[in-house]
């Protein structure tokens, strides 16, 4: 009787850890690659998840499992049900909330999520920015509108409800175009250990020696800093450094 209970449990959890280290591989190496996880915070959501089925699921199907019991198929499908159905919920929210857009607004680069995007006209969006990203997010710059009241409104929008035009495709152009005024706005990178700890900055920049400035990366949950070559406006790499207090 316990063989036959144990040995279904460690299929059960088996099967459980495949699926966890699948959607683990999904997750950071396809739409949340370093440290975009962290500037997400989609750790904590996806390690919620993970409790979820692989110590949750096996510690439910070890209460129930008696040998003989009527209701154990039933109880066993409940439980996988609810796993699976705590898992695609969880996937879905963490694709929903994937980062698509990095994108260069005035001063600094923006990483837009899926579920940030705001479109008010398909028509407008260039096709090269229509379709989000299922993998690492894509680089653009923005673009004012070229109509005084359309700026005007999305303005104000910025303003009282907080929608960067960032979060708008319908003003996305090729990072190309912003390239002038990245070289521009690029800040020297003497200025990061003003805001990280100084041997940290030394140790990560000594990886990239082609960066030789950076430009804050804003995001919804720790801001980024995005190294670049001021000479060419090559973007370097993005690090886990602060740019700002």
């Amino acid at each position: 009787m316990k063989t036959a209970k144990f040995k279904f449990i460690a299929t059960h959890l088996t099967v459980s850890l495949c699926v966890a280290l699948l959607t683990m591989y999904v997750v950071f190496f396809c739409w949340y690659l370093l440290p975009l996880n962290k500037a997400t915070g989609v750790t904590h959501l996806f390690l919620m998840m993970l409790a979820i089925d692989i110590i949750l699921g096996p510690f439910l199907v070890w209460l129930v499992y008696k040998e003989g019991k009527k209701s154990l198929k039933f109880d066993l499908c409940v439980i996988i049900l609810i796993q699976i159905i705590a898992l695609s919920y969880g996937v879905f929210k963490i694709a929903d909330g994937r980062p698509v857009w990095i994108i260069y607004n005035v001063d600094r680069f923006e990483l837009i999520r899926n579920n940030e995007i705001v479109i008010e006209s398909n028509n407008q969006i260039k096709s090269d920015f229509r379709q989000a990203s299922w993998f690492q997010p894509r680089f653009a710059a923005t673009e004012f509108a070229k109509d005084s009241k359309q700026r005007n409104r999305e303005m104000f929008a910025e303003i009282t409800a907080g929608i960067s035009i960032a979060q708008r495709p319908e003003r996305y152009v090729s990072l190309f175009k912003a390239k002038q005024q990245i070289k521009q706005r690029a800040q020297n990178l003497g200025q990061l250990t003003l805001f990280n700890d100084k041997r940290s900055v030394e140790t990560l920049l000594g990886q990239y020696p082609k960066a030789n400035a950076y430009l804050p990366l804003k995001a919804n949950a720790l801001d980024m800093t995005v190294l670049i070559n001021k000479d060419t406006a090559e973007i370097i790499k993005i690090v886990d450094l602060r740019p700002w207090k």
